[in-house]
């Protein structure tokens, strides 16, 4: 299957069969990792540049290892030592990319809406790794292939979903992907970190922890956003450890089958007890890599590329 589209900017533009069909070629691409040499030549020839305009560990290598994995051309671009800082316009920028023949930007920004706005600019598929507080599409797509992993399909699967709603691009990715596939959600946090009127995305909003979590299959605690705060939504970080944290304490209230997701980077002993982040209710380490094989199939479907490559004898 290719996606029939040029960009992939959100979950919310997504159809429900097209998330399905992501998360199955991510499947795949998952089988490639045990593979003794790991790459297949798919984007051989092809260059894919990197813009990241904010900070990232995770995501930004992520794709780089997936890109490398698919054989294409990387360029990574460094915004803090580009003209960007002599005041060329984040379209400007990108049009000059486009005119050295790129074939694929992805693109993580602070400004929410900045990958769509170069989706409509450029003739290069754009995919967008983070916009400001409003979507992480890829985020996403590799919290519910790990959750389908463990639980098969999601249709009537309860979801938790931890944090700092008010401020989170996965919790929105999250939600979107996760109704579409009939998962059911719930939202718990401080009521000065769940916006008012989440609740019309088709979520539940709970804001005592013990029942959000009491009959979730998932939980997915988030980050808080200190960097995206106008203002301390919480009095202390020990407060919010006592009141919203995941601890021992929590976890063996869960049914025996919960899990536990973050999508990093974790702020330990606040959102997240280390000895939860280190046990064996967690998933994080099954997420990162999902991560990769995520990227590696979106930008296989956006390329178009010949399904025969996949094949045992084709990888390089």
């Amino acid at each position: 299957m290719i996606l029939n589209r040029k960009d992939v900017l959100g979950l919310e533009d997504l159809e429900a069969e097209e998330i399905l069909s992501i998360l199955d070629m991510s499947e795949r691409f998952r089988a490639v990792f045990d593979r003794p040499v790991r790459g297949v030549p798919i984007m051989r020839g092809r260059t894919v540049v990197n813009l990241f305009h904010e900070p990232s560990t995770r995501t930004r290598i992520s794709f780089e290892l997936a890109e490398k994995r698919l054989s294409a051309d990387i360029i990574n671009f460094q915004a803090a030592s580009s003209s960007l800082r002599k005041g060329e316009t984040l379209r400007d920028t990108a049009e000059n990319l486009q005119a050295m023949r790129i074939d694929m930007l992805v693109v993580r920004h602070a400004s929410a809406g900045a990958a769509h706005y170069l989706a409509r600019v450029l003739k290069c598929s754009v995919i967008n790794a983070g916009d400001g507080a409003h979507e992480h599409p890829t985020q996403g797509l590799l919290d519910i292939m790990t959750m389908r992993q463990r639980l098969g399909d999601l249709r009537g699967k309860k979801v938790t979903i931890i944090g700092d709603i008010a401020h989170s691009r996965v919790a929105r990715s999250n939600i979107w992907g996760l109704t579409k596939l009939g998962a059911e959600v719930t939202l718990c946090g401080p009521p000065t970190m769940v916006p008012g009127g989440i609740d019309r995305l088709g979520v539940t909003v709970e804001y005592d922890l013990r029942r959000a979590v009491a009959q979730a299959d998932v939980l997915n605690v988030l980050r808080i956003q200190l960097e995206r705060h106008e203002s301390k939504s919480f009095p202390s970080n020990r407060e919010y450890h006592k009141l919203f944290g995941i601890t021992e304490d929590v976890v063996r209230g869960l049914k025996p089958e919960a899990f536990v997701m973050h999508p990093g980077p974790m702020n330990r002993d606040v959102e997240i007890a280390s000895e939860v982040a280190d046990g064996p209710r967690q998933v994080i380490l099954d997420q990162v890599a999902n991560g990769v094989a995520v990227r590696m199939a979106l930008i296989y479907l956006l390329s178009g590329g010949d399904p025969g490559a996949l094949a045992g004898g084709d990888a390089e």
